[in-house]
């Protein structure tokens, strides 16, 4: 009698396959070898641990996205369900199969669902959000950069700068990872963007792309000064897994095999 063995983590992954037209895409990654790290939010001093991970070199592109909906027609722009994606789901695009912009700029406008399908379909998922915090720490020398004032600065200079969605993938700066665009493109989902509610039930759905941060929700932050890390907690806060907006794309992530 033969015995099979199933990882469950495996078997998960050829599952989301089968559901999936797929063609092998973007599959540059590199690898996160994880560590501990003192979030924004969370009981003081409470570290957290962060596993080893991979993660895509660049966030997913226009002609990335292209590819998946062609394979799975249910996520083209005139298919998609309203309990999976919000009227401004794919909103800068033609039509189902015709993008504005660049090949190479990042995939904005797509919602939380929309990311999650597409990275199960490359035998992926989205980062999680201490994973994406915990990558996005590094600059182009040292792990954790969060003190520099210089590199907290470039972040907080990217935010005041309009449309950096249309710009291409892979200019702004290799971090210590070797992971591009964290900082400097668009924002990016996370499995779990709304582990940390903020204030986005008090917000219409039409008005996402701004007023989006709310003062009293620094209540909590381990570091106060940290105002580019907290403007991304607001954010996330701020969304719905239906939304999607003009600024905010997404990347893949995957566990490391033992």
């Amino acid at each position: 009698m033969i015995r099979l063995k199933f990882n469950s983590a495996a078997l998960s992954v050829v599952l989301s396959l089968i559901f999936c037209g797929v063609t092998a895409q973007n599959n540059k990654m590199s690898l996160v070898k994880g560590g501990v790290y003192l979030p924004l939010y969370g009981a003081e001093d409470r570290t957290v641990k962060v596993e080893p991970f991979l993660m895509d070199v660049y966030p997913v592109t226009n002609a990335d996205f292209l590819k998946f909906v062609e394979e799975n027609p249910q996520w083209k722009k005139s298919n998609v369900k309203p309990l999976f994606a919000d009227k401004s789901y794919l909103t800068n695009w033609k039509n189902d199969q015709t993008f504005q912009g660049l090949p190479n700029a990042p995939v904005t406008n797509i919602s939380w669902f929309a990311a999650k399908k597409y990275c199960e379909c490359q035998g992926k998922r989205l980062p999680t959000m201490d994973e994406w915090e915990f990558a996005a720490m590094a600059n182009e020398k040292v792990q954790d950069a969060r003190r520099i004032e210089s590199y907290n600065q470039f972040i907080l200079n990217w935010y005041e700068t309009p449309k950096t969605f249309k710009n291409p993938i892979g200019e702004t700066f290799k971090n210590y990872w070797g992971i591009y665009d964290l900082h400097g493109l668009v924002w990016e989902w996370t499995l779990d963007f709304n582990s940390v509610l903020i204030s986005g039930e008090s917000r219409k759905d039409g008005d996402k792309d701004s007023n989006l941060f709310c003062g009293s929700a620094a209540i909590g932050a381990s570091d106060l000064m940290n105002y580019a890390a907290f403007m991304r907690y607001a954010f996330r806060g701020s969304m719905k897994a239906r939304y999607s907006s003009q600024n905010l794309g997404f990347r893949c992530a995957k566990d490391v095999e033992n």
